[in-house]
């Protein structure tokens, strides 16, 4: 597909010049564009990659001269990646899932399909499914008895929905997430190890054998509307309430949310962040890649954690942390600068040693 300058313009809400009737057909970065291309140069120090390019058209920062770059059309993007969301939404043509019912597919009697779905290739549906008008299914899909997923889902290949998991309208699953697992939740007859140090912070009065009882899951998981789950990312069910995450939250590759774990409106987890069981993340958090969460805490609204932050303690509204432990983030800039004197400082004070045995 081909779309003129005029008509991204008017998609993007954004600024035009030049002529509007040229066509470009992909976007792509100034040195390695073509004239078929949208070079994407939103700020001055692309410049040179567009000289270097055979771009004619190109989206650029506010007030750029497009003539003396060469260029027979350009857009304007205030917000540049703002800019590229619209832009990529547009030129995205999604996978390729034939409308219809694959004849492959599995779906059990009982299961409501909406309009206009598409289902793949070795999809199977299991009893009681609701599934929304125009879901698109990719290949090797499992969903189970009970769930319920809304209009407009996208789900890639190889993702399993567990049984009476709850999903909302537009929901995306990357390929290999699991919505629904059981719980990672045991118990001891007698009080376990990890109990008696929890409650003494290290010491223990003997070391004995112990065996582990599985709890069951009996809760689900509820996504609200517009979630998105990265690949081969995981979210357990609750053992009694479902597990939840709130409307517009994204969650990135490999990450795990435990048990009973309850997640905000518009969130952002990033890759390989692991929530453990029973812990509440307000609205807007945002946890970098790496974060760890301990369980049965609360962070927030508004919260920001820096990558690799290990979280073991609640975490008021609005503050921004790093670290492990995690501290306010002035806080752990100080403590890294005095990290990096310690060798200096330590030979300080083996000179000072030395001085004082002397005395």
């Amino acid at each position: 597909m081909s779309y003129t300058i005029r008509e991204i313009a008017a998609a993007l809400g954004a600024e035009a010049a030049g002529d509007l009737e040229l066509r470009v057909s992909r976007a792509a970065e100034p040195q390695a564009a073509g004239p078929q291309d949208l070079a994407l140069a939103m700020d001055p120090k692309y410049a040179e990659g567009l000289r270097a390019g055979a771009a004619e058209a190109a989206m650029l920062w506010p007030g750029a001269d497009w003539q003396s770059l060469g260029l027979k059309a350009a857009l304007f993007a205030p917000r540049s990646r703002l800019a590229m969301a619209g832009l990529s939404r547009m030129m995205d043509p999604g996978p390729e899932i034939a409308p219809g019912i694959h004849a492959s597919a599995v779906i059990d009697p009982s299961a409501e399909i909406g309009a206009e779905a598409a289902i793949g290739p070795f999809v199977v549906i299991g009893r009681d499914v609701r599934i929304g008008a125009r879901a698109r299914i990719a290949s090797h899909v499992s969903i189970s008895e009970g769930a319920s997923i809304g209009c407009d889902a996208l789900l890639m290949q190889g993702v399993r929905i567990g049984s009476q998991v709850t999903i909302g309208d537009r929901f995306i699953g990357q390929p290999g997430c699991v919505i629904g697992g059981d719980g990672f939740s045991f118990v001891t007859p007698e009080k376990s190890g990890v109990e008696e140090i929890r409650a003494t912070l290290g010491h223990r009065d003997e070391i004995r054998e112990q065996t582990w009882t599985r709890i069951h899951s009996l809760g689900a998981v509820t996504l609200g509307d517009d979630v998105e789950v990265g690949a081969n990312a995981t979210i357990d069910k609750g053992t009694i309430r479902d597990t939840s995450v709130g409307r517009g939250s994204k969650i990135d590759n490999l990450v795990h949310l435990g048990h009973n774990v309850q997640v905000g409106e518009d969130c952002l987890i990033c890759g390989q962040v692991g929530v453990a069981g029973s812990t509440r993340i307000g609205n807007r958090v945002v946890l970098a890649g790496q974060c760890g969460v301990s369980d049965n805490i609360f962070v927030g609204d508004d919260v920001i954690a820096g990558g690799s932050s290990k979280i073991f303690t609640n975490v008021p509204a609005g503050r921004v942390i790093l670290g492990n432990p995690a501290v306010k983030m002035e806080t752990q800039v100080e403590i890294n600068k005095a990290l990096r004197r310690l060798p200096r400082l330590a030979a300080t004070v083996a000179e000072l040693q030395k001085l004082v045995s002397k005395l």
